[in-house]
């Protein structure tokens, strides 16, 4: 059988992994880190609700199960055409049949990004916002600032649901503390109606639930740069804040956009409905670093979309008459939690809705948690679908 090396040990990179093996492949991971990190609820973090420990896999335990290998360094150069992969340790990885690019994306930088903290970023960022607002607590108060950023040359690079979901928890949090009158939330972002991705039911609902818990509200003015204590719009005001969280839009990885693949302008691989990178046999480009083909305005990078990508090669690379595409499964789907519940949030070209389920909606999050940790562990059966 084949042999595949994947670059990347996220959603698409594991998923691609697991599916390849599955299929009787040979396979080699490169991540930058040891362990395969679960986003979605690292939104538990800031609160103390979860530990990095409690959303994380050790990719040995990963391989152990499934029988891959992994390497754990930077890729720092990619030659797709001559199928080379030089690592930041110096080792030059080629005479693989293929080669499934998975690395994620990389941020837009902004004047003054040192002086924020992102829950979609580097793990340990998540509890270091957990730190920061246990000092204020300790202090009796303060202002927060919670918002997220948008590439105009690819909207499906916006990161904008988990920004919102770490604002309602922290809310709830400071609630159940008695302390949330101690404190001054807000919500900024530079476009002028964030969140429309989901449709105009959930962000009549979103602008709902800020009025209801007593959020400011800061849209329609630019970024123009962070302070320590505080967000500069290019309408010259300033939201003072102790504390900002801010998710900058992504744009293609540097690594990426330094090679000799072919990129979007916002510097994703473009790559066909297979995610075959066209005129590189057995180039491949998954999730956060493939460029997402489709003319709605809506579609966004999400995680259950990489999946499928990464699904979708697996089974292309061994069924080369039978090509699966990802294009029918470009929908946005979330539960969007909120500490005390959660929002069932489905946008597709043909319908949208925002479903409160209070309390149940929370566990239904966790749930998850937990099934993506135990099936990917193979401690319980996949469930078709997911």
């Amino acid at each position: 059988m084949a042999n595949s090396l994947i670059l990347g040990a996220g959603f698409a990179g594991v998923e691609a992994a697991i599916y390849l093996r599955k299929n009787g492949h040979d396979v080699t991971i490169v991540s930058d880190r040891d362990y395969f990190y679960i986003y979605p609820t690292s939104i538990w973090i800031p609160t103390g609700k979860a530990k990095r420990e409690d959303i994380s896999i050790p990719l040995g335990q990963l391989a152990l199960k499934h029988g891959f290998d992994f390497i754990v360094d930077d890729v720092v150069k990619i030659d797709a055409k001559e199928k080379k992969v030089t690592l930041k340790s110096g080792e030059v990885l080629d005479g693989y049949d293929n080669i499934i690019i998975a690395m994620g994306q990389g941020k837009m930088k902004l004047e003054g990004m040192e002086h924020t903290l992102s829950i979609c970023g580097k793990p340990e960022e998540a509890d270091e916002i957990y730190l920061r607002l246990q000092e204020l607590i300790a202090k009796g108060g303060g202002k927060l600032a919670f918002g997220f950023g948008g590439n105009p040359k690819d909207k499906s690079a916006v990161r904008g649901g988990p920004a919102f979901e770490v604002l309602f928890n922290v809310h709830n949090y400071l609630k159940k503390k008695g302390l949330r009158d101690k404190f001054e939330l807000t919500f900024f972002a530079p476009m002028a109606k964030p969140g429309e991705k989901m449709g105009e039911k959930a962000l009549v609902m979103m602008d709902k639930m800020l009025s209801m818990m007593k959020i400011n509200k800061k849209v329609g003015s630019k970024i123009v740069r962070f302070e320590t204590d505080g967000v500069v719009f290019e309408d010259e005001t300033k939201l003072s804040s102790d504390l900002i969280m801010f998710i900058s839009a992504g744009m293609g990885h540097p690594v990426l956009m330094s090679s000799d693949l072919p990129l979007s302008e916002a510097g994703y691989v473009v790559t066909n409905e297979f995610n075959e990178v066209e005129g590189m046999s057995g180039i491949y480009a998954i999730g956060d670093s493939a460029l997402l083909l489709g003319d709605n305005d809506w579609k966004a990078k999400q995680g259950h979309v990489a999946e499928v990508m990464a699904k979708n090669v697996a089974h292309n690379i061994t069924n080369q008459n039978d090509k699966k595409s990802y294009i029918e499964h470009l929908h946005i789907l979330c539960m969007m939690d909120v500490g005390n519940g959660a929002a069932f949030v489905y946008r597709s070209n043909t319908s949208d809705k925002m479903i409160p389920l209070p309390i149940i909606g929370h566990w239904m999050k966790k749930g998850w948690g937990w099934y993506c940790k135990n099936s990917k562990l193979n401690n319980i059966p996949r469930i078709p679908g997911m």
